[in-house]
């Protein structure tokens, strides 16, 4: 009579390792790697079998990898000789990253991202709501600024009207829509005003929106900058925390040209560019199916080669995007499982990836030193 061998227990070290057979499925590399895995726990179990049990959490946000992140886990670690129960949580958890050196972060915002253009017409704004909309699907808490003092375009796209609230009567609380936090100077004067202010004006009134609003825990503040590089430009490179920009173009070598006079305006000041979105890359005639680039073909992604920037990925040309934002429900809450909506989230993912591949900011965890006479 023969008896079955019994399996030695596996540690936790051979659990780790299995883990290193599973990639992250937006950076490529396993979540030993990244950083990712957070705790793995043994036990033995009857059999001679291991009980295994394994937390991961990402620093970004990816609801829509959850649950083939959870499947690959289990595979990869059921595989090992003598495994018994294994059981695994996948979540995630955003962090603050540093910014510019020797600014202060937000009260209730960890990371701002500033989404920038260089030229005017290039779907900048509508790009913002969408990618804010995407990070928020994905599962965080997201703000947008509306940083267009002269042209403020978010309070129709995200179909919001009325004032704002004060209940101390010196700072406000954002508006809502569709689960987004929103500040905009077109809460607080009539649609068909015009913002004649000269620079100092502009500025103050952005550092206000930004300050006296009552943000609550955000993970990310998307600001939707004006065109050009002006003075509301330098006030959020000086004075406000930015961990990143995204630089939105058209293909066209116009557009092309001022992208580039804004992407070397953020290096200049020290803040880093967190890629490039190339914005009506291609039309698809919805009559008869013909493909047609417009205003050209590659020319975000020339860019990004020649800067050295990733290229975040590409959007259509197309009329559901305009009429959508218009009519203040952007495409990824207006149709959320669409092929527009779902480029719009796979950008929005690789943004917080990026954000979450920068250092984090410590200046939370250090004391305050205090020096009296003694």
């Amino acid at each position: 009579m023969t008896s079955t061998p019994i399996s030695a227990p596996i540690s936790v070290e051979q659990a780790t390792q299995a883990l290193r057979s599973v990639l992250d499925p937006e950076t490529g590399r396993d979540l030993v790697t990244e950083g990712w895995v957070r705790k793995v726990r043994v036990e033995p179990a009857a059999g001679g079998l291991t009980d295994i049990s394994l937390e991961v959490e990402l620093g970004y946000p990816a609801n829509s990898l959850l649950d083939g992140l959870r499947r690959d886990i289990i595979a990869a670690v059921r595989a090992l000789p003598g495994a018994g129960n294994v059981s695994t949580t996948v979540s995630h958890k955003i962090v603050a990253h540093t910014v510019q050196r020797g600014v202060k972060l937000l009260n209730g915002v960890r990371n701002v991202i500033a989404v920038a253009s260089g030229k005017g017409g290039v779907g900048k704004s509508t790009t913002t709501v969408n990618l804010a909309l995407a990070l928020a699907a994905e599962g965080s808490t997201v703000g947008v600024l509306d940083a267009d003092i002269y042209g403020p375009s978010i309070p129709m796209m995200l179909g919001i009207s009325g004032r704002p609230e004060s209940e101390d009567g010196k700072t406000i609380e954002p508006m809502m829509g569709h689960g987004l936090q929103a500040s905009s100077i077109g809460f607080l004067v009539d649609m068909d005003t015009p913002m004649v202010w000269r620079g100092p004006m502009v500025t103050q009134a952005l550092e206000q929106l930004l300050r006296d609003t009552n943000w609550r825990d955000l993970d990310y503040l998307l600001v939707d900058m004006p065109p050009g590089t002006g003075d509301i430009h330098l006030t959020l490179a000086q004075k406000i925390p930015v961990t990143g920009a995204v630089i939105v173009t058209t293909p066209q070598d116009i557009a092309l040209l001022d992208a580039r006079k804004g992407l070397r305006m953020f290096e200049k000041v020290g803040i880093p560019i967190l890629g490039i979105v190339e914005n009506m890359a291609v039309h698809h005639c919805s009559r008869c199916g013909h493909i047609e680039h417009v205003f050209g073909s590659g020319g975000g992604e020339r860019m990004a080669l020649e800067t050295g920037v990733e290229s975040l990925g590409a959007l259509p040309l197309d009329i559901r995007i305009r009429e959508q934002a218009d009519g203040g429900c952007p495409t990824v809450v207006a149709e959320p499982d669409s092929a527009i909506a779902l480029a719009y989230r796979a950008i929005a993912r690789k943004v917080a990836v990026r954000v979450a591949q920068r250092a984090r900011d410590m200046t939370s965890k250090f004391p305050s030193i205090v020096v009296q006479n003694t």
